[in-house]
């Protein structure tokens, strides 16, 4: 006999979280959330004061891509303080996500 929750037949339910984990899981948007925690960790990090100058705007493969406001701000982050959040920022994650922080003019 097998189970319902199991092995649902073809064209039958199946119990809602493994309907949405398969969704999220085909559909791409569970990486997107896990990426979301990423962008808050860094956010939170900076502080509300400084984050908005220096906002994430993508993550890949380990490799947070961040824009900031002026040549003397991505200056100061790349030489002095941008190492210092990227590890702050792992630190709320929980783990060694945050490989490597690319900092690059807003446009």
């Amino acid at each position: 006999m097998t189970d319902i929750d199991d092995q649902p037949r073809r064209g039958g339910v199946a119990p809602l979280g493994r309907a949405i984990s398969q969704f999220l899981a085909t559909s791409g948007l569970g990486a997107k959330m896990r990426d979301l925690k990423v962008h808050e960790a860094w956010r939170d990090a900076l502080g509300p004061e400084l984050a908005p100058r220096a906002t994430s705007v993508d993550f890949r493969r380990g490799e947070l891509i961040v824009e900031v406001d002026s040549a003397a701000h991505k200056h100061e982050l790349v030489s002095f303080t941008g190492e210092q959040y990227r590890q702050e920022a792992n630190r709320r994650i929980g783990d060694n996500r945050i490989r490597r922080v690319r900092f690059k003019l807003r446009t």
